[in-house]
């Protein structure tokens, strides 16, 4: 295939300028400016669009094994590729939860049928108990290619230790849901005014503030690669911000919701605004978007959480949290940080490329020769709107929303696993 009159903006090597792509058996073999065709491959005429390696999603919830009445592998693959993302790191809180090498297997092995890239963590206590440490090294060994609990709090910090120091051994990221369950009375909600005008309490920024200092010195002193996972509060930003300049191999995650939407989205959109951790102040926004701009935050992950209609029809205290987020993220980040000018489209494409590829160690995330020939291609200035969705649910406040970057096309191997 030879993608003809692009206009290649690549992070990884700080590359934009037009350029054509040749690709052969799924890998790059050629990028210069008015390549020839050879024989008779396929081309694929993008003038007037961008091209970017094909964005790296590092917190997505595929819901299989166990609850794929929500999402399974197949659709959350094809939400994907519709949102421009060839490469994705699935949580371990399926049912059965990711503790074993036979579940992680089972899970790899049905990935490989899927047009996109498909990695799974691990999870780090067996059955999300946060008691006895999984087996590392033999989920290492499996394919795993991270730990996490998410979902669940590491509230023992001594067992926090412990885990962050073997995932240091291993050279290998460990990722935190930072919510100290002592201070929430309902979850997803936050604590502060909305909340009062629901007559409900919720769920103080506090709540995340104690697990991220603690964890930020516990990654200082360990030397693992820790992640801060959804970080929401500006208090938490200050604190990576600081672990950071200590010295700490520490990285946060916001998702486009926390930078887009404030906890005032709850008024309007109900439970489909409902999210742990949730939705903060205009200020806690601002401060995230403050961390996206100077580094302080170097991912930005969706947190795609599925899940169904009658599930979310229930009352905001007892819905479930969280919100689908891949066919969005590059419209909002777009939209929110590049058109309101807070990033540049290179330093936003950086945070969902080649900064979660190199972390984890993904062989994606750049354009060069003899790279996967992994792209997504849009168009930043066309006006979408949000309506049908890939994913097997639609559990979002974003639909009905029009935003900036139309996806139109998604490549991965070499192949066009998504099109306009």
């Amino acid at each position: 295939m030879l993608l003809k009159n692009g206009h290649l903006i690549d992070p990884a090597t700080r590359t934009a300028a037009p350029r054509d792509i040749r690709i052969t058996n799924g890998i790059i073999t050629e990028l210069a400016q008015n390549l020839v065709p050879q024989n008779e491959e396929e081309i694929l005429d993008l003038s007037g669009l961008t091209v970017a390696p094909g964005l790296v999603d590092t917190h997505v919830h595929f819901r299989d094994p166990g609850l794929t009445y929500k999402e399974n592998i197949h659709t959350g693959s094809l939400a994907a590729a519709k949102g421009g993302f060839t490469s994705v790191i699935c949580m371990a809180n399926t049912k059965p939860t990711v503790d074993s090498v036979d579940t992680l297997k089972d899970i790899l092995e049905r990935a490989q049928k899927e047009n996109i890239h498909i990695y799974q963590t691990a999870s780090v206590s067996y059955g999300l108990n946060s008691e006895k440490m999984t087996d590392f090294d033999a989920l290492a060994n499996a394919g795993a290619c991270g730990f996490t609990d998410d979902g669940i709090p590491l509230l023992d910090a001594v067992f926090c230790y412990q885990a962050m120091k073997k995932a240091a051994a291993l050279h290998m990221p460990i990722s935190l849901h930072e919510e100290d369950k002592a201070f929430i009375t309902n979850n997803g909600i936050n604590a502060g005014k909305t909340a009062e005008k629901l007559n409900v309490i919720g769920s103080p920024a506090i709540a995340e503030e104690v697990m991220v200092a603690r964890d930020c010195m516990l990654a200082l002193q360990s030397g693992a690669a820790v992640v801060i996972q959804h970080i929401s509060s500006a208090n938490s930003v200050e604190l990576v911000r600081t672990a950071k300049k200590l010295g700490a191999d520490i990285h946060a995650e916001a998702t486009p919701h926390h930078f887009t939407l404030t906890e005032e989205a709850l008024l309007k959109h109900g439970t489909l605004a409902k999210m742990n951790p949730p939705l903060r102040t205009e200020k806690d926004r601002l401060a995230i978007i403050a961390g996206l701009k100077d580094g302080t935050i170097d991912l930005i992950a969706t947190d795609h959480a599925p899940h169904s209609t009658e599930e979310k029809a229930k009352p905001l205290t007892e819905a479930p949290s969280g919100i689908t987020g891949l066919e969005t993220s590059l419209g909002l980040g777009i939209t929110s940080l590049v058109k309101e000018g807070h990033l540049t489209l290179m330093e936003l494409l950086e945070k969902m490329t080649c900064n979660p590829a190199m972390l984890y160690r993904l062989p994606g995330g750049v354009i060069q020769v003899n790279a996967p020939a992994d792209f997504v291609v849009f168009d930043p200035d066309e006006i979408w709107t949000v309506t049908d969705f890939a994913s097997k649910s639609s559990n979002s406040p974003f639909t009905g929303s029009e935003l900036y970057g139309k996806i139109h096309y998604t490549i991965c191997g070499g192949k066009i696993v998504y099109r306009r």
